[in-house]
């Protein structure tokens, strides 16, 4: 099994870093930043847990971006001043496509989609190699909030979030469920207003729960996963959108087609048009 490059050790290279390691489904990881020393401090400091939270996961920190040569998947987080994006974004993605050009790219923080539309135009970076976890997490912050409307678990709530959030986001209430059943069914619609009312108040996701997504879609383009995740994608036109995509070690396999009602469906078509 390949190793996971994570390109900067800020707080959400270091999340991933741990909640990696901690889930110990991959065998090393590597975090990469030019201030060496403190990824390598990260990393160590990570790696002495490793017997109080039972993992074996080897973790190493560089601060050579030739450290990516051979990553079964490459996640772009964050500095010291904060996520990488713009045109220093780009420039980082450009020396990383020289260096390696075949593995998956994983956008994990929440104002990046914009460099993924750069990735893919400028850069012509595969669509199928890159994804953008984000909206993973802000649905799960979505399922956490309909768990407690209902006085009860997140766990047991299926929701797809799509489009561009915080205020193109669109939910496929119509396809949303809740243990097996119909969530309209089990919410009134007040309710459900209220929660799509609040939608745009959970972005961004905190650097936490960024991770917690970002490394359930790495799992996925490494181990193989039937999940869906709704991720920031290539949506056709030139645009870049949150869809559910189905994913595996050559990135983004398919890109799936919510249940939309039609009201849903043209929000969803206006927001991948801006």
């Amino acid at each position: 099994m390949s190793f996971i490059a994570i390109i900067g050790s800020g707080p959400l290279g270091g999340a991933i870093a741990h909640k990696l390691a901690a889930r110990d489904r991959v065998r090393e990881v590597r975090l990469i930043d030019p201030q060496e020393r403190i990824a390598q401090g990260k990393a160590l400091d990570i790696l002495q847990s490793s017997p109080i939270e039972n993992f074996g996961t080897r973790l190493l920190g560089s601060g050579s971006l030739a450290a990516v040569a051979g990553a079964g998947a490459i996640v772009i987080a964050d500095g010291a001043s904060g996520e990488h994006t713009g045109e220093a974004g780009l420039a980082l993605l450009r020396q990383i496509a020289a260096l390696e050009t075949s593995a998956p790219i994983v956008f994990a923080g929440a104002a990046q989609r914009e460099l993924i539309t750069r990735a893919i135009g400028e850069l012509h970076i595969a669509s199928s190699r890159t994804v953008g976890s984000a909206p993973f997490a802000l649905e799960s912050a979505l399922r956490s909030l309909t768990g407690l409307s209902m006085d009860g678990s997140g766990v047991e709530v299926g929701i797809t979030v799509v489009g561009v959030p915080p205020h193109a986001a669109v939910v496929a209430w119509e396809e949303a469920s809740v243990s097996g059943q119909p969530l309209a069914s089990q919410l009134p619609p007040h309710e459900i207003s209220a929660l799509q009312a609040r939608l745009s108040g959970l972005w961004p996701p905190g650097p936490y729960a960024l991770a917690s997504a970002a490394s359930r879609v790495i799992e996925a383009i490494v181990n193989g996963s039937r999940r869906r995740f709704s991720c920031f994608v290539a949506a056709g036109r030139g645009t870049v959108g949150a869809m559910p995509v189905e994913l595996g070690e050559e990135g983004v396999r398919r890109v799936l087609e919510p249940v939309l009602t039609r009201q849903e469906r043209t929000r969803l078509e206006n927001a991948m048009s801006r």
